[in-house]
């Protein structure tokens, strides 16, 4: 039988011996902690808050889903390209995050396009028909964006699902390529709030305050969405190149403080070769002017976007 002292001192023993360890855990979780800070840091390269002299913004984490809509701006007859970037869009993977990508054009003004478009909606269920005739430059943007928080209420009066229903809406040409994962984890570490987000123009401008983005693809915050919708500044300036006019909105009044320049991951084809050209790349988000069906099997076949094919008897694609 054990002695009583030798007992009591083996319990002593153990009672510091795990002290011991958890100071040491305590000291380790301090230095990962200012280790996961810096790394942050590093990752915020390319936002600005205009409100605090250019300073980097701060991180923005939430386990929360984020949540994105993508309203490519089109036409109504446009049902090959439709269709075309259905393929693009549907085969694509996001993790962590709900991307919805939506067709936004104005009032249908053909009989066939009522039967067409009707019956797209109905299989498909991705079209916006926004009250306004068919634009470009004279208002179309603004009534996509002043339109959707009214779209997002149910009869009832009362919010669908979650509030908001979109951390951030985005805007996006027919002619570029969104890669809609690379888009999601870029907007992880930013602000859903005040957000101002695209390619900086002009295209050798790095620093995003006092400029707008690029109509390829810009982003915005949900609270400047409403904000849209309930602000006369839009409605008084409406008319001119829809990007930079919505800059100016965001300017005259004082919306977007939160900016992000996504130079270089949004960019221009790189043929032919410009200054806001780049050449492809794995870190993109956006690759805008695919003009052309060449360009946009180039674009495809680097980012290897038929690389989930299940091999069958069906097919032999080599």
């Amino acid at each position: 039988m054990a002695k009583p002292g030798k007992g009591r001192r083996f319990i002593i023993s153990s009672f510091l011996f795990i002290a011991f360890l958890c100071t040491i855990a305590s000291i380790n979780e301090v230095r990962f902690n200012q280790l996961l800070g810096f790394s942050r840091c590093a990752l915020t390269y390319g936002s600005y808050n205009s409100s605090l002299d250019d300073a980097i913004l701060p991180i923005k984490s939430s386990d929360d889903e984020i949540r994105i809509l993508l309203g490519i701006l089109t036409l109504p007859d446009q049902y090959p390209r439709r269709h075309f970037l259905r393929l693009v869009y549907g085969t694509q993977k996001v993790v962590g995050a709900r991307v919805d990508v939506k067709f936004v054009f104005c009032n249908l003004t053909k009989e066939d396009q009522k039967v067409l478009v009707a019956l797209e909606i109905m299989q498909y269920n991705d079209i916006i028909i926004l009250n306004c005739q068919e634009n470009m430059n004279k208002g179309k943007t603004y009534t996509y964006f002043s339109s959707l928080p009214d779209m997002l209420i149910d009869e009832s009066g009362s919010e669908s699902g979650s509030y908001p229903p979109y951390h951030y809406v985005m805007k996006g040409d027919d002619d570029a390529y969104f890669r809609l994962n690379n888009l999601a984890e870029s907007l992880r570490p930013l602000p859903r709030d005040d957000l101002y987000y695209g390619y900086t123009i002009p295209c050798k401008e790095m620093n995003p305050v006092g400029r707008y983005m690029s109509g390829m693809g810009y982003l915005i915050s949900w609270d400047i969405v409403e904000w849209l919708k309930d602000s006369d500044i839009p409605k008084k300036h409406l008319e001119g190149p829809e990007d930079k006019v919505f800059g100016d909105w965001m300017q005259e009044g004082k919306r977007g403080k939160n900016r992000h320049n996504a130079k270089w991951s949004m960019y221009n084809y790189p043929d032919p070769p410009s200054s806001c050209t780049h050449e492809l790349w794995p870190d993109t988000v956006a690759v805008h002017l695919l003009k052309r069906q060449d360009k946009w099997v180039r674009t495809l076949e680097y980012f290897n976007a038929t690389q989930d094919l299940k091999p069958s008897n069906l097919y032999h694609i080599h």
